[in-house]
């Protein structure tokens, strides 16, 4: 039984969800929608999430600034009011304990919002003895509105300028006459937005934008498809194809490290351990005409030399994918794997990341 509830509850499960548990919170992983159905709409329209099962923490006072700093591997001098920094939160060993998104509110007010690790637990530490107060905030909700045709429908029913706020930045405003802000960011590879507001007006503003949307060939969606598309961005999935084992440099998330900042939470263990990976994030294409085993094992002529962490089946890209550590010798693009799972047995090829618009022209236009 899951101890956090989204408003959206009774929503999910009228679309067939039995709201399976992620992050504490009843998730939607299935709808009766084919999952292949949502994917289309993300990538042709726009697809809508309630991705409420992120937790969100308030870091208010004068020293907010110190702790966030502290918390995570970006700089957070850099990021002025009315932007956003994602990056992996580390323990004293320099491997990833989380990920998290920290928003830039106000003057002495960050918003801290964070997967299903150990986040919560290393920001009360980095908090310790600093002027400071840390607010778990579980009235906030958050939805996520995803795809080309998200800028345009919801620059309709919203005062901003809409099509100016860029990657990264968020906004305070109303959105069909409801109190929002509006980030642009998400988890999909295209362009979009995620939408927190009060539980009390998350639900109104899911039934207007799935009630306004529909024509447009928006559709609510499942963390089923959410998956699929999000592997086909290559986009990490804690704790799957981060770690507490891995440090960023082994899973492609070096580029959030700061060198140029003062402390932070495992900067010293960090730096000692680069040049040291055990093992490199790659993306495989498997010869099966289905998903296949999630941590089956990979091989080279007999011998173990990684595993897949995050198997999909694309039925737009007709290829079964799948994210996957290997060791650095073998992690070569073209390399050719046996792939041995409990289930699926066949060839795999490494291939480039991400999988789909690996330019990322979708996300950043």
């Amino acid at each position: 039984m899951s101890e956090r509830n989204s408003a959206l509850a009774a929503h999910h499960r009228a679309l067939g969800s039995e709201l399976e548990d992620w992050n504490g919170m009843g998730a939607p992983w299935s709808y009766t929608s084919d999952p292949c159905d949502e994917h289309d709409a993300v990538r042709t329209a726009a697809g809508l999430f309630d991705v409420s099962g992120l937790k969100k923490v308030h870091v208010r006072g004068n020293d907010s600034l110190a702790v966030a700093d502290h918390l995570i591997t970006r700089d957070m001098a850099v990021i002025p009011i009315g932007r956003s920094a994602y990056g992996p939160v580390l323990n004293d060993d320099g491997g990833i304990c989380d990920d998290a998104i920290i928003f830039h509110i106000a003057e002495n007010h960050h918003l801290v919002v964070h997967g299903s690790g150990e986040c919560r637990a290393r920001l009360e530490e980095s908090a310790a003895g600093k002027d400071v107060a840390i607010e778990f905030d579980d009235d906030l909700h958050n939805i996520s509105l995803q795809g080309p045709a998200s800028v345009d429908f919801l620059d309709q029913h919203t005062p901003i300028d809409l099509p100016a706020l860029n990657y990264f930045h968020q906004e305070g405003t109303t959105l069909f006459d409801l109190p929002v802000m509006i980030s642009r960011t998400g988890f999909s590879g295209e362009r979009g937005f995620e939408l927190l507001a009060a539980a009390e007006h998350i639900v109104p503003l899911w039934e207007a934008i799935l009630e306004n949307g529909a024509s447009h060939g928006m559709m609510p969606c499942s963390y089923t498809s959410l998956d699929k598309i999000r592997v086909e961005a290559a986009l990490l999935f804690f704790p799957y194809d981060m770690t507490a084992a891995n440090t960023p440099w082994e899973v492609a998330f070096g580029w959030a490290v700061s060198r140029k900042k003062g402390d932070f939470r495992g900067k010293e263990a960090l730096f000692a351990r680069e040049g040291q990976e055990k093992v490199n994030l790659i993306g495989i294409v498997a010869d099966h005409g289905d998903s296949v085993d999630a941590s089956a094992d990979l091989l080279v002529d007999g011998r173990k030399v990684g595993a897949v962490t995050s198997p999909v089946w694309s039925h737009r890209l007709n290829k079964s994918l799948a994210l996957a550590h290997v060791e650095p010798a073998a992690a070569r693009e073209g390399t050719v794997y046996a792939l041995e799972g409990e289930t699926v047995s066949c060839r795999a090829t490494a291939a480039r990341i991400p999988f789909y618009d690996p330019e990322k022209t979708r996300t950043h236009a």
